[in-house]
C-alpha cells in the first residue's frame, strides 16, 4: 500500500482522534502533539509505549495492526537483505524510508542508520497513515467465509 494515494485531507480527519489517543498512552498534554512530532525525541515515548499506542488505535479505529507492520511496509519490494545488513539500513533502505515515511523531516535521517533507530522517525503522521492503510487493507481484504 503506498502513500500516494493517502491525501492530506484523510490524515487531519483522523488526527485528532490520533493525537488523543497518543497524549493518553504518553500522559502529555494533546497540544505537544503535533504531526511531525517524533514520539521518541519530542515527546518522550519508549517502545512499552508503542505497544499502547498500538493498542489504543487497534480498539479506537477497530484495526487490526500486526507487530513490525511499519518497517515491513516500508522495506516494500526489497528483501530484509536489501534493506538492512548488519543492523545497518542500506543506501537503498534508507531511500524506501524516505518515501515511505515521506511525512518525516529530511534532516532526521542519519547516514548510516541502525535499523533500531527506525522507530525515532515516527511521528504522529505516521500513525495516522498507519491507521488509514489498515482500513484500507480491512476494505480490500475478502470478507471471511
Amino acid at each position: 500500500m503506498s502513500n500516494e494515494n493517502i491525501t492530506q485531507e484523510e490524515i487531519m480527519a483522523i488526527y485528532p482522534k490520533v493525537a488523543e489517543m497518543i497524549a493518553d498512552a504518553l500522559g502529555c498534554d494533546v497540544e505537544n502533539v503535533k504531526p511531525d512530532a517524533s514520539l521518541i525525541n519530542d515527546l518522550g515515548a519508549e517502545s512499552i509505549d508503542f505497544l499502547d499506542i498500538i493498542f489504543r488505535l487497534e480498539r479506537g479505529f477497530k484495526v487490526k495492526i500486526p507487530r513490525g507492520k511499519i518497517v515491513e511496509q516500508a522495506r516494500g519490494a526489497l528483501s530484509e537483505a536489501e534493506f538492512e545488513s548488519g543492523g545497518v539500513i542500506s543506501e537503498a533502505g534508507a531511500a524506501r524510508l524516505r518515501v515511505f515515511l515521506s511525512e518525516v523531516p529530511a534532516d532526521r535521517f542519519k547516514t548510516p542508520l541502525k535499523s533500531a533507530e527506525i522507530p525515532k522517525l515516527f511521528t504522529t503522521e505516521t500513525f495516522c497513515k498507519l491507521v488509514l492503510r489498515q482500513q484500507r487493507a480491512a476494505a480490500e481484504a475478502p470478507p471471511a467465509a
